[in-house]
């Protein structure tokens, strides 16, 4: 179990802006930073962080929190895996205490198989680093390579030995559970119980999520056998997701957003490769075609992609499928090709750093000079092949979401194909046509099962609960000004010599908890939604128990539910304000009105609604039988209304005076 003051540490330096920014690329938006979501596919950023409140708020899926629970929701880290990771981050200390046989059996299966996964990183690096056979043959292969000693150990790299079962048995001796060796496909299990390693006689490539963890393998063999596959990985399991991931992406996620531009190749030596020449923007989809979800993870972090092949053309053809993928996006395309007979591994290899990124930038073209010039070689003279390829630059433009790059890149097609923008155009449109006719075929299959209605009175308005939306109030008083000191006025009635009442103003000091406090007593009023209650007891008590209010600490030790809902309510204090709650007796606070005068009009304002419902309850037990003796409910109704006449009073004053 990790200290108590260690968490507190952690919570103290962490800066959510700079944990989520290792994530997420992040842009000031006024005293906020905003980004696009990195649980939802969107193209406008609604994914909000407040560096002063260190909190951040996901608009578009309602998710958010602190630091802690941002890696909790996207790495799906447990609570200690979290604070562990920040304290790794920010060089903390870890102290632990000793965990219990129950805190043990805890551990879930997906952390068991993390943990079989970094045992497996580190058990492949001390075969290569430290045994006969693994010098001989995996560090010779890496170091043959080129690769230096630190670059070895940056990545991780391995060699899995020839023997049948090594890895396996050293699991086991460790007390790591067969399944979990099993589920991460490190250990393949026959049907007649015997195991045997699935990357025996490999050198070894981790694959790391964004934040480091270890998610599985990519195995190389390294002799010539043309029945065993040269390459092999980790299948897919509960933390390894092929299509979800991309080689490199936690060596590179700072170096991409810093320069704001991901270089994007096909294998493992050319990601490590091109760091050992300096190039740390890069990343590679591991020889798999390219999948949304991939682009997405690099969308997060910059919006500019330029992808590297090799001088083969017949791959090069196979590849350019992936960019339409990446315009989709509505991403910045670039492409950048090798000289004939290297790749991005060979020519980082012999090619300083600084000729290289002249390389890049004089040799990187735009995608439609890249089809163009690519595709034009087998067009030639043939009118039928350009025409063909003309429709399939204008479908790949197609794919671009914002309309001013659509247009630009058509002009750009138009002069370089020399045909006319009209003809382009018009092709253009049948095509965003199409796509857009197909959409909504899509979407009333999948809403099939949903009756549409058409509203007959397009002016009825949505009902506002207008009880939620004063509790809800309450608890943004409550975690905004609730440890402030102010002054409140009160009238009060009192009478003189002659018996005759007149008002008193009194001015008394609280902190604005204790106000809001003692005025719910004063009435007896508790919140009527359940989660707006449990924050307003909890706020109190905390309130009580501790001088000082800081809101990372009082979100720690909020249930998940809670806290989420105190990020949301304090993160829509950043949003539009909703217009016109006054004419639904919701008053907002304005920069010139005081702490005191908000709590005022929003603790009259719940009671002016309370005691509505309470009159119109009254009504309706009123008949107009004659039998039925209405004068006491009707006497009832006018106290009522006095007293909502009183609060009405109190309500323009506290108003007015300002």
């Amino acid at each position: 179990m990790i200290s108590k003051s260690t968490i507190e540490t952690v919570f103290e330096t962490a800066r959510v802006e700079e944990v989520i920014g290792d994530f997420v690329n992040l842009k000031r938006a006024g005293t906020n930073l905003k980004g696009l979501s990195p649980f939802s596919e969107e193209k406008s950023p609604s994914f909000m962080v407040s560096p002063v409140k260190q909190i951040w708020k996901d608009f578009s899926s309602g998710k958010g929190g602190n630091a802690v629970t941002f890696l909790m929701e996207h790495e799906h880290f447990s609570y200690p895996e979290a604070i562990k990771y920040l304290a790794k981050k920010y060089n903390i200390e870890i102290e632990e205490t000793e965990q219990s046989a129950e805190d043990i059996v805890e551990a879930n299966e997906k952390e068991s198989m993390y943990l079989v996964s970094e045992f497996a990183q580190k058990y492949f690096q001390n075969t290569m680093l430290n045994t006969d056979e693994g010098q001989a043959i995996g560090l010779s292969y890496f170091k043959e390579r080129g690769f230096t000693q630190d670059i070895i150990k940056k990545f991780g790299l391995g060699y899995s030995s020839e023997n049948w079962d090594a890895f396996t048995k050293e699991a086991l001796g460790q007390a790591y559970k067969l399944e979990f060796l099993e589920k991460t496909g490190l250990t393949i299990l026959r049907e007649d119980g015997r195991h045997f390693d699935r990357f025996k006689g490999r050198v070894m490539f981790p694959i790391q999520s964004m934040s480091g963890r270890v998610l599985g393998f990519g195995g190389r063999i390294l002799t010539n056998d043309k029945k065993v596959a040269k390459y092999v990985n980790s299948p897919e399991s509960e933390i390894y997701h092929k299509s979800k991931v991309l080689y490199g992406i936690f060596h590179a996620k700072q170096a991409i957003a810093k320069q704001d531009n991901c270089f994007l190749c096909e294998g493992y030596t050319d990601v490590i490769q091109m760091h050992q020449a300096g190039i740390e923007n890069v990343v590679s989809s591991s020889g798999t075609a390219l999948t949304p979800d991939q682009i997405r993870l690099i969308n997060r972090l910059t919006k500019n992609i330029t992808v590297l092949f090799d001088g083969d053309a017949a791959g090069l053809r196979a590849s350019i499928r992936g960019i339409d993928l990446i315009l989709e996006e509505g991403m910045n395309v670039k492409v950048c090709t090798f000289p004939d007979g290297d790749d991005p591994d060979s020519f980082a290899r012999k090619t300083p750093h600084d000729e290289l990124l002249r390389y890049f930038d004089e040799n990187a073209m735009d995608f439609i000079q890249f089809k163009a010039s690519l595709l034009m070689k087998d067009a030639k003279n043939d009118p039928i092949k350009k025409a063909d390829l003309i429709r399939d630059m204008v479908m790949s433009i197609s794919k671009i979401p914002d309309r001013i790059k659509r247009e630009i890149y058509i002009q750009e097609c138009a002069r370089i194909m020399d045909i006319s923008e009209e003809v382009l155009f018009n092709t253009l449109a049948q095509l965003v046509q199409k796509d857009i006719t197909e959409a909504g075929k899509k979407l009333k299959q999948e809403n099939k099962a949903f009756e549409v209605y058409k509203n007959e009175n397009p002016a009825v308005q949505v009902t506002v609960d207008v009880q939620y939306e004063l509790e809800r109030k309450i608890i943004e008083i409550l975690l905004l000004y609730g440890n402030v000191e102010e002054e409140f006025e009160d009238i009060l009635y009192k009478a003189n010599e002659e018996g005759e009442l007149h008002e008193v103003k009194e001015i008394s000091t609280h902190k604005v908890f204790q106000r809001i406090y003692l005025s719910l007593q004063e009435d007896e009023v508790e919140l009527a939604n359940p989660i707006f209650k449990d924050l307003y007891n909890n706020l109190i008590s905390y309130f009580n128990e501790n001088e000082k209010f800081e809101i990372e600490q009082y979100l720690m030790q909020l249930s998940p539910e809670l806290a989420q809902e105190v990020t949301t309510i304090l993160m829509d204090e950043e949003q539009v304000v909703l217009h016109n709650w006054e004419a639904k007796q919701i008053y907002v606070k304005l920069k010139d009105k005081t702490i005191s005068q908000y709590v005022s009009e929003t603790i009259l304002s719940l009671r002016w609604f309370l005691v509505s419902k309470i009159i119109d309850e009254i009504k309706k037990s009123i008949t107009n039988e004659e039998q039925v003796d209405n004068s006491e409910n009707l006497s009832m109704v006018m106290d009522y209304s006095k007293l909502i006449s009183n609060f009405s009073n109190k309500l323009g004053r506290v108003m007015s005076r300002y």
